[in-house]
Order: C-alpha cells, then structure tokens, then sequence
C-alpha cells in the first residue's frame, strides 16, 4: 500500500524523452507517524505468518511476476531507460530472488546447541533459531529499479519483518508494481507500506526509534547521513564502487574484450560492480586498446524500447551531463578521449579514456556511467597497487591463464569480491555481496540479507 496525501504528487519522467509516464502520491514528516503504526501492525502479521506462509507468497510473487515479465521489462524502459533486452534479463533476476526467498524462508532456521559439551550444562537441550528484528526501512535506487527492491523485501518478509520501502523518485512506479505482485500473492497489504517523499522524510523514518534496521543502495553522502541520523539500529549499505580489472598479458585477449565491453556499458554504465578502470598489461596494451575500442564504437546508443539499442539513456539529462563533465575535466588535464563522448539529451555515447591522472575525478570516483578507463601496468604489484588505490570497492576483475597468480592476485585485492576471467559486473543473486574498506556494511544476497535482517533466539531447557 502506498500512503496517500492528495494535495502533492510526483510525476515519473519517461529518461529518454523526459515525457510523463505517471505520478505517485507523496507524504510529509507529519505523516511519518501514520506510516510507523501502520508499519507496526505490519510487524505483527508478518512475525505470525508461519514459514510456510511466507514460502508460498513469495514462491506465488515468483510465478506472478514471471506470468507478467513483459509488463514489469515494459515498464522498466520506460521508467528506468534499460534497453528492453538488458529490461527482460532483470525481470528473470527478479523472478530468480523472489524464488530463493521463498527456499529462505522454509529451509533458513537454527542448529542446535550442545550445551551438554561444557561442564555444569549436562542436563541442557537446547537450540537457537532466527527471529524477525521487526521493522525494516528500505532505500532503493533507481539502476535496478525491480530486482533491487526484490532484494530488500524478499528476504525481509522471509524473516518475517515489515518493511517500509522509499524506492528512488525516478522509478516509484516499479517498485509499487512488485509491491502489487505481492500482494496479490497473498500478502496481506499492511506488511509492507510504500512512501514517496523527500530527504526530510528520509530522515524520520531513518531515525524512528522503532525501525530495527535501515538498509540502503546507494551513494556516500546519504549513505553518510544516514550513518548519522539512524542512532542505535542496523544498518545495511552498499554503496557503490569504481571496480578495477587487471588483464594480463597471457589472458585469452578476445574473451577479455567481449566481458570487459559488457562489464563497462551495461546499463549505460549505471552499475555499481561495473567496470571503470581497465588495467592492461602493457605487452598487450595496444592490441587491447584497438579491439576494444572497435568494440565501444559499435555499440548502438539511443532508444532503449530498440531491440537492436545496445546502451540506453542514464537516468537524466543532468546525469549524462555530468559524465560529459568529469570526462572534460579529465581531458583538460592531459587524458584523451579513444571512443565516444557525445552526448544527445540523456544518452550519452559509450566512452573510453586513456591517460587520466590519478588525482582525477573520473579515476577516483564512481563515474555511474557508460565511460571505462584503459591505463597500462608492467608488473603485478603495479597493477595491484592501482586497482586498490581507491577508498572503497564492491567488485573487482582479472584475466589469465595462470591459476597460480589468479589466486595470488584475488587474495590481495581489496574487494568484496574478485571475479576470475570475468569483468567485474558479474553477479549471482544467490551469492554474499557487499563492499570493502570505507562504507562497507553487511551484505547482500538472499540468505545473506535474511541473516541481517533476522537475530538468533536462543532456547535452554534444563531437564
């Protein structure tokens, strides 16, 4: 359910075009309070569900949005501006983390424990199981405006959690979709409440003394107020990345090109474990620059409902001009462009840039765009020490043949994750994701994200 205040709404805008597609009623603080009793209720019911009640609504919430992949990728391009074929992949990742929710919350309970193992507890049975926290407050973003969300409540409601959900202004209409599927699944409709509504609102609902865990994607410096403003209770953030990946000079030099291509401009580049900074070794730094760079020009940019469209538009006008911002700054101080930089409203061309200073923005920031880095390494410790120059991480990727210094390499880079002959953007829904160093905070993941979103119970019985 959404909360409604008739006198304010928010018009959701097509990326391409900038056309309204639809509107989502917002609230202010003062509504805050109704949210969180109605979240409380919320509670109630979904810590009574039995495991097997929150196996069948998510396993149906599975089937539903599989019967209706078409209008949930369909609105995706419009909402979101991912091409229709990057749309349908999401949709079946989707699909695939509401199904493992539902294995979650069947198969995911305690162990016992052997208190009878320690002297003075001979004569104790006993065992621990996982307990919902309660209320949940999730924070979406906009790059995977479906599974993101699927993420955030799957395991929520598996645990047997409320959640109160605050998708990204740019695609409420999304998550409201899957919030119907839900529901139309059989859950009942005060388990999960959905807000639209500004930073202020953010904030009190982050701060309420009864939420038990915030989780949130998205950037730093909300992530930082966040921080700030939760007071005592979980928190959950991925925040972002500038994944580097290494290819050596015995890496199989057209698979490296044809992942790397995919990792860099998937999504127009607003992917969080996308690939940024592309090490070469520089025995093959050329031949890699040339095919890669044929490779980044060929992609066909533009109207994502295209099915030949290869990159579609970023979010906003405002977001591709920011990427041909940071790639001027870059420019200015001594990169050079090999491919793209043309910008056309909210579609920005596939870009690729070499020489950038490491003092740039574009090296040490999170571009969250279709633009990639190619810089040249002689020795492993270089390459190594370049890719881990940056304060945070979420990803990682490296090419070659030799097992030994894979292993080697993805031991010592400071990652939340090292993909081996594979670009960095690879992602199972199934698997433990989630940063290193600065900002890192729990993970994500079904069964990973249930553990944050759930707290053992012990039980002792003295026989």
């Amino acid at each position: 359910m959404t909360l409604m205040t008739p006198a304010d709404a928010l018009e959701v805008r097509n990326p391409l075009d900038d056309s309204v597609i639809g509107s989502v009623p917002t609230i202010g603080v003062n509504d805050v309070p109704v949210v969180l009793d109605r979240a409380r209720v919320g509670a109630e019911l979904s810590r009574d569900l039995s495991r097997f009640a929150r196996h069948a609504v998510l396993h149906r919430a599975a089937q539903l949005l599989e019967d209706r992949a078409d209008e949930a990728a369909a609105l995706i391009v419009r909402e979101a501006g991912k091409t229709i074929r990057q749309a349908r992949k999401e949709v079946r990742r989707a699909v695939t983390t509401l199904s493992l929710s539902a294995e979650t919350a069947r198969a995911a309970t305690g162990e016992v424990i052997p208190f009878d193992a320690f002297e003075g507890s001979e004569n104790r049975r006993g065992w621990f199981t996982r307990e919902p926290l309660g209320i949940v407050v999730a924070i979406t973003p906009y790059n995977d405006a479906l599974n993101l969300v699927a993420h955030k409540l799957g395991p929520a409601l598996a645990g047997g959690n409320s959640v109160i959900l605050k998708p990204s202004p740019h695609t409420p209409l999304t998550a409201e979709f899957l919030v119907g599927i839900l529901i139309d699944a059989g859950l009942p409709d005060e388990i999960v409440t959905v807000v639209h509504g500004d930073r202020d609102v953010a904030a009190a609902l982050v701060s309420a003394r009864e939420v038990r865990l915030v989780s949130f994607t998205g950037g730093f410096a909300t992530g930082e107020a966040i921080a700030r403003g939760a007071g005592l209770k979980r928190l959950a953030m991925e925040l972002g990345g500038n994944a580097p990946v290494l290819v050596f000079d015995d890496a199989d030099l057209a698979h490296a090109v044809d992942a790397c291509v995919s990792g860099a401009f998937w999504a127009a580049g607003q992917n969080c474990v996308g690939a940024q900074r592309i090490l070469v070794h520089r025995g093959i730094y050329a031949a890699f620059r040339e095919r890669f760079v044929a490779a980044a020009a060929a992609l066909r940019a533009g109207d994502p409902t295209d099915e030949a469209t290869d990159v579609g538009p970023m979010i906003t006008v405002d977001a591709a001009k920011r990427a041909e911002r940071v790639v001027d700054d870059a420019v200015r101080a001594g990169a050079r462009v090999l491919a793209g930089h043309r910008r056309d409203g909210s579609v920005y061309a596939p870009t690729v840039v070499e020489g950038v200073a490491l003092s740039c923005e574009l090296w040490a920031d999170e571009a969250f765009a279709p633009v990639v880095v190619l810089a040249p390494f002689d020795t492993e410790d270089e390459a190594v020490t370049q890719a881990n120059d940056i304060d945070y991480a979420l990803h990682a990727g490296l090419f070659t043949r030799d097992l030994g210094r894979a292993l080697r390499v993805a031991e010592r880079l400071e990652a939340g994750g090292v993909m081996i002959n594979d670009s960095s953007d690879y992602r199972v829904d199934s698997m433990p994701f989630g940063g290193a160093k600065y900002g890192s905070m729990g993970r994500e993941g079904v069964r990973f994200a249930y553990e944050e979103m759930t707290q053992p119970k012990v039980v002792c019985i003295n026989a």
